[in-house]
């Protein structure tokens, strides 16, 4: 995935493939040819910060809204789409003919009935705490953890087994945090014991919200419980191991595994006791949070699930506890200043849970045949550019490369919507209960995973919906997924100058398909089966020139004292460096084709191509949020997705004369090249 703005731009490129088009598609939306120009800071020397030379006078003047943690075109375009999102929900209260309109209508106006939600209290909360309250030992405990909407330091779900990507599997793993991610429990430092303290005093206000006694002394329970399963959590780039995270086990072996938790009755209360086999993600994770379900005393237990279950549905109760949520969550740790918009976060709830009933609409209105042909088109020319690449690649041997063409050839790309939508009849909404259709919402999804096991892997299946703005690479599916939404400038636009939108949506075309070959996806085959298809020789070479940009990642501090973690990265940075040059190369062809472009506003076709990639990766976060990602997001700030890529790339140096003595100067010899 491509985040945060993930492959956004992938559908819009396939236009460049015909110049008459963009001369006859009207004025592009943001300048004259599809770069608003005003965002440029001249006072910067494009070799000393690209960046900042593309964006500077926007990132020193654009304000932060109180309520965002980020603000830019990759996070603007959400915004316009939640709009139009809002307008389909309420235009769905004036079909009651239509039951799944009516679901929808009526999720989104239970959620918005604020005065409603205050008039019942925390009586919707009682039936939940007290099945809390009942539990009498440990085998009770657990299965309670095991149903819809309760915390468990063990996560259970089923996927497509990466060995086998034609069946179904169960997968385990670590869980149980209430911070974002281990670091938060465990590094040293002001800002972190800041944090800490601020999350210990969040945990006693959501009890004392709740009416649960003790919460001081409770609270220091709950906290050093999760500290004890953060100590033994996998690092995030641990985690990013394909091989390493597949460990299928049988029920003797889950039992060695982890002896204290009862494997056989949790997977029976879930409908899975058919299942003989269960891939276990972070083995000693596991291992490790069954051990504290075996030493930490059950009212422990209890007291964090009461904590964990209101804190995790703080949004649909009265507004004490959606503002604690927001202070700690959004203002403590993302310096977010203040809440979204109840309708925003409304449409938002909707959209995760009955995202394909809107998004059937939203692909009637939004979407058609043309856009969906250009699409495919520019697909396809990235492909080409890609074959090119990989027949060229000097480090990679004939055997690799036959498989690795073979891999290219099996690509799947699924564009603007599902051929198939879920049917959300069987799902119960309440008019008055938000809290309730929360967890049905996950009731109704763990079912329809249930339903799937035993039969065939449904390669119709989207995880996005066409309404978002987003787009992701599949690597057991070997297929890319690019929603309706992302056709739309900044991101796409029929009138841009090709060069523009081959350096925006081109790269990003280039980026997804280019996952099915960074470190991570390249272990799955053309099949989506993690197998290794590399010779020594070529696997040994890919690595080489892959740790030389992890060094180079390493190295940058965009927050003084924190780094970007270059190996958790690694999969993004390569996605971002291969895909842009695939993007370039097919630039190059086009104007091989069609003839070296004109000057525009002083700029050549390359800078056009270079400006325009940096461009679309406008943006910048609070520094709460920037840490956040730095911590544990396998996604690179913009900053260095630009400063960091074009860096690398001999054609950024000739366009815009870069020179030994720029601080982004890398010697030839020390410039990292995928392709």
């Amino acid at each position: 995935m491509r985040l945060p703005r993930l492959a956004a731009l992938l559908l819009g490129t396939s236009l460049l493939a015909s110049p008459a088009l963009a001369q006859t598609a009207g004025k592009a939306k943001y300048g004259s040819w599809g770069v608003d120009l005003t965002t440029i800071d001249r006072s910067v020397k494009p070799g000393d910060d690209f960046f900042g030379y593309a964006l500077g006078s926007w990132l020193r003047d654009a304000p932060f809204p109180a309520d965002k943690a980020r603000i830019g075109y990759n996070y603007d375009l959400p915004d316009e789409t939640e709009v139009e999102i809002r307008k389909l929900i309420e235009d769905a209260g004036t079909s009651p003919s239509d039951p799944v309109l009516r679901q929808v209508a009526t999720y989104y106006r239970a959620y918005l009935d604020e005065a409603g939600i205050e008039a019942r209290g925390t009586a919707p909360l009682q039936p939940y705490l007290a099945r809390i309250d009942a539990v009498q030992d440990r085998r009770g405990l657990e299965l309670l953890m095991a149903d819809t909407g309760y915390a468990s330091p063990i996560g259970i779900g089923i996927s497509a087994d990466p060995k086998d990507p034609t069946r179904y599997t169960v997968m385990a793993g670590q869980s149980g945090l209430g911070l974002p991610s281990r670091d938060y429990y465990l590094l040293p430092g002001q800002k972190y014991e800041t944090i800490r303290k601020a999350y210990r005093a969040y945990i006693v206000k959501i009890q004392q919200l709740a009416g649960i006694p003790d919460a001081e002394a409770k609270a220091d329970a709950i906290l050093a419980l999760e500290t004890s399963l953060a100590k033994d959590h996998w690092t995030p780039e641990a985690r990013r191991d394909p091989q390493k995270t597949y460990n299928p086990m049988t029920r003797a072996q889950l039992a060695k595994l982890a002896p204290e938790f009862d494997w056989n009755a949790v997977l029976a209360h879930q409908g899975l006791a058919k299942m003989p086999i269960v891939v276990v993600a972070e083995t000693t994770a596991v291992t490790a949070a069954a051990k504290r379900l075996g030493d930490v005393p059950l009212a422990t237990w209890k007291d964090w699930l009461r904590f964990r279950f209101v804190s995790d549905h703080a949004d649909t109760l009265p507004k004490a506890f959606d503002a604690a949520s927001f202070d700690f969550y959004s203002r403590t740790l993302r310096d977010v200043q203040q809440p979204s918009d109840r309708w925003k976060r409304g449409v938002r709830q909707v959209n995760g849970a009955l995202g394909e009933a809107l998004g059937k609409i939203y692909a009637e209105r939004h979407w058609g045949p043309a856009a969906e042909a250009l699409s495919k088109e520019l697909v396809e020319d990235l492909r080409a550019a890609y074959a090119e690449k990989i027949r060229g690649a000097a480090w990679m041997d004939a055997p690799t490369r036959k498989e690795a063409l073979a891999k290219l050839a099996a690509f799947e790309p699924r564009i603007g919507h599902p051929d198939k939508y879920i049917d959300y009849a069987a799902m119960p909404v309440s008019a008055t209960n938000p809290l309730a259709n929360d967890l049905a919402a996950g009731e109704f999804e763990w079912k329809l995973e249930l339903s799937r096991l035993g039969k065939p892997v449904d390669r119709t299946l989207w995880g996005m919906t066409p309404q978002t703005v987003n787009a992701y690479y599949d690597p057991v599916m070997n297929q890319v997924t690019f929603p309706a939404a992302q056709l739309q400038p900044p991101f796409f636009d029929p009138a841009a100058d090709p060069a523009v939108n081959y350096g925006e949506t081109g790269a990003t075309i280039g980026h997804e398909m280019g996952h099915g070959f960074d470190d991570e996806g390249r272990q799955f085959d053309a099949t989506g089966k993690l197998r290794d298809w590399w010779t020594a020789q070529s696997a040994a070479r890919y690595t080489a020139h892959a740790q030389e940009l992890v060094k180079q990642f390493d190295a940058y501090e965009p927050i003084p004292g924190t780094h970007i973690k270059g190996q958790l990265t690694l999969g993004e940075n390569l996605a971002d460096l291969g895909g842009l040059e695939v993007a370039y190369a097919a630039y190059r062809r086009y104007v091989a084709r069609h003839g070296e472009p004109q000057v525009l506003d002083g700029m050549t076709g390359d800078q056009r191509f270079f400006l325009a990639y940096a461009a679309s990766w406008q943006g910048k976060a609070r520094e709460g949020a920037l840490r956040a990602q730095l911590l544990s997001d396998p996604h690179s700030p913009e900053q260095y997705r630009v400063n960091g890529i074009v860096r690398n790339m001999d054609a950024w140096y000739a366009a815009f004369g870069v020179k030994p003595g720029d601080k982004l100067y890398l010697a030839p010899e020390a410039r990292v090249h995928v392709w």
